[in-house]
């Protein structure tokens, strides 16, 4: 039996992703955490095979916290289910070494599907997503984006768009608040705007937020 553990903001996705699998022949939900913090703790007191990660999640603040959860519980794998763009967080997420991206558009039956092979050791992505990822030359200029951002830039680029400050994003990221102000610099030369409002409207069009 593979035994699951559901960090998601919202207890609605508990219950329905929980009530889904209560009968399954190979998943059993064993663990629910509302908030990152508590994450460890569960890790460190159960035994847990795959964690399903919303990377909104409460006290989530960057992809290097998750980096951190793999390499401390490398016996655990993570897929990350989310309402975020695939195209843009999905290559990073893998490339942070998680075990899969779910979109949660998908339905629950692929979720299933999803957490029994990566427990068999396979990495799973949308097929879109594995396409862009082989073939470079042919991506649009949304789907390039991932390999022009860093980690850190997207998600510096997500509470810029959320309205935080630099003092406000620094705190955050436990980052000194000139190296913010030097991500944001980064962001509109790569982005291609000059100013604040002109870079969250394209990054809202390009689905990064």
């Amino acid at each position: 039996m593979i035994k699951v553990c559901i960090a998601d903001n919202y207890p609605v996705v508990h219950f329905g992703v929980k009530s889904y699998f209560k009968d399954h022949a190979d998943i059993s939900i064993t663990a629910n955490v509302g908030s990152f913090l508590m994450i460890r703790d569960i890790l460190l007191t159960k035994d847990i095979d795959v964690l399903i990660l919303d990377l909104e999640l409460e006290g989530l603040a960057s992809i290097f916290e998750v980096k951190s959860i793999i390499k401390n519980f490398p016996k655990t794998k993570i897929i990350i289910y989310s309402g975020l763009s695939e195209q843009i967080y999905a290559p990073n997420a893998i490339k942070a070494g998680v075990s899969g991206f779910v979109h949660k558009r998908e339905k629950l039956e692929t979720l299933g599907q999803s957490i029994v092979k990566v427990q068999q050791g396979k990495i799973i992505m949308n097929e879109t997503v594995k396409k862009n990822l082989a073939l470079i030359a042919k991506q649009s200029k949304s789907e390039r984006l991932y390999r022009k951002l860093s980690n850190r830039e997207v998600e510096v680029l997500r509470y810029l768009s959320g309205g935080k400050k630099n003092h406000e994003i620094a705190d955050i990221l436990s980052l000194n608040e000139k190296t913010i102000s030097t991500y944001k610099l980064r962001l509109l030369t790569k982005l291609n705007v000059t100013n604040l409002v002109d870079l969250v409207d394209k990054a809202k069009k390009l689905e990064i937020v």
